[in-house]
């Protein structure tokens, strides 16, 4: 029986898959683990002055640093979602935070800067379908009605590491070294992978011979999901918006720090903590606002998408005009930073409700590869492009210039978002029946999608 298509023919309440407190724990298990992830990716962005004083970087092989996790995050969350939705997505999960846990120690002891971009793209490749993968565990073991919103707290903890990775880097750095702080941070992902072990799974669904067929090897996957997203418009213009309004958000995260640092005079480590505020207001904007998306989808689901495309563009009418007035006598320094803050707020906006939007209209049975799609757009087009597109501009026009353009993506972003609005209903309506059930603790191969 499928709790959540109980739940869309009865009008019935829906249920929790694996048992509430089951499935609570695997939500904090999850929870803490993105935490670390991002902890790890962000740590990266306060300690840029002083990587910049001691090697001589510009801001461009700054801005590759961050972005270089998000490439190989992208090319490495197909294969990774698809072994995880054919054989188990707790084991997976496990392989991923200890990889990238290790890697990211392992950068406290390059020296020179092609050993640490290295690094990094090593962090990336463990990162990659975390997120993915996790989203596909948590839709799948929660009632359907509770989806969005706990997306939403999923990935608000990406904003919660963000801080605390941009908090941490810079104190570290101040008290022990730059190269200190990566080890600092990548220890506790390794214990946190141990315990995830303790994750109850969810039975791997059954597929269709076509699904089966085509999900048995990266190549074949990649060719049904180029044939997916052109069946299905939702998925295709919901990733493209996703990706756009990451743009703005990877580009304000990252470079924030060293903005408050270069134009206001302040000290690196106290410029990661201050840009670590604003980071902390995006996490607290992405659940509320993904609770706010779903209100808007009670009556009709296409309403979420209308309210995303509204947001993104309330969040570029904040922040261009705020940092076109940097150095501005009309514009204090206090007043500036809270509307970027405010901005910040705004800009998570879409990032629990693109995932949501994407889960209801791909197969229960390849969920995390169909979530991994939306990676893919989101890590190569978006947390990748905006690091390092701001990074060449602010090379050439300085870096005041290049964060009053960038926020111009989310105008992009809100005109995907209502191209998606079209077909979304439709979209949904054909995978709501496929049903999902528990994995049992003895449950036999055969109850298994074949190999």
């Amino acid at each position: 029986m499928n709790p959540h298509a109980l739940d869309s023919k009865k009008g019935l309440p829906d249920e929790y898959l694996i048992g509430k407190g089951q499935a609570w724990f695997a939500f904090v298990m999850t929870i803490a683990l993105m935490l670390v992830d991002y902890i790890d990716r962000q740590v990266i962005v306060s300690l840029f002055p002083y990587m910049k004083a001691d090697w001589g970087l510009s801001d461009k092989q700054l801005g590759a640093l961050v972005s270089v996790v998000s490439v190989t995050v992208a090319l490495g969350a197909l294969p990774v979602a698809l072994i995880a939705d054919r054989y188990s997505r707790v084991k997976s999960i496990v392989v991923m935070a200890t990889v990238w846990s290790l890697a990211t120690v392992s950068c406290m002891f390059t020296r020179s800067y092609g050993q640490l971009l290295t690094a990094r793209a090593f962090v990336g490749m463990g990162e990659a379908g975390y997120g993915s993968v996790g989203a596909a565990l948590i839709a799948s073991i929660f009632p359907a009605r509770m989806r969005s919103a706990l997306l939403a707290g999923f990935f608000a903890a990406a904003s919660v590491g963000s801080v605390l990775g941009v908090m941490l880097g810079g104190l570290i750095a101040a008290k022990w070294g730059w190269k200190a702080a990566f080890g600092v941070v990548g220890a506790p992902g390794l214990l946190l992978a141990l315990l995830y072990l303790k994750v109850r799974d969810y039975r791997t669904v059954d597929l269709t011979p076509e699904l089966n067929q085509a999900t048995k090897s990266t190549g074949s996957t990649a060719r049904f999901i180029a044939r997916a997203l052109v069946r299905s418009p939702t998925m295709l213009w919901v990733c493209l918006g996703g990706a756009a309004q990451l743009i703005v958000v990877s580009a304000v995260w990252s470079w924030l720090p060293s903005f408050l640092n270069r134009y206001h005079g302040i000290a690196p480590d106290q410029a990661g903590v201050k840009a670590a505020l604003v980071v902390l207001a995006g996490a607290a904007g992405s659940v509320v606002w993904g609770n706010v998306v779903d209100r808007a989808g009670n009556r009709r689901a296409r309403n979420k998408l209308f309210a995303m495309a509204v947001l993104c563009v309330l969040t570029l009418l904040v922040l261009m005009p705020t940092f076109a007035a940097t150095g501005s006598a009309t514009l204090a320094a206090p007043t500036q930073f809270t509307l970027i803050a405010l901005g910040g707020f705004l800009m998570t906006c879409t990032v629990g409700p693109v995932s949501a939007v994407v889960i209801d209209v791909v197969h229960p049975g390849v969920r995390a590869t169909g979530a991994s799609v939306l990676a893919v757009f989101q890590n190569l087009f978006g947390l990748a492009a905006g690091p390092f597109i701001t990074g060449m501009l602010s090379d050439t026009l300085g870096l005041k210039a290049a964060l009053t353009v960038i926020p111009g993506c989310g105008l992009l972003a809100a005109l995907f978002f209502l191209l998606a609005a079209r077909s979304y209903e439709a979209d949904m309506q054909r995978v709501r029946e496929v049903p999902v059930e528990a994995e049992l603790p003895d449950a036999p191969a055969a109850h298994r999608a074949p190999a």
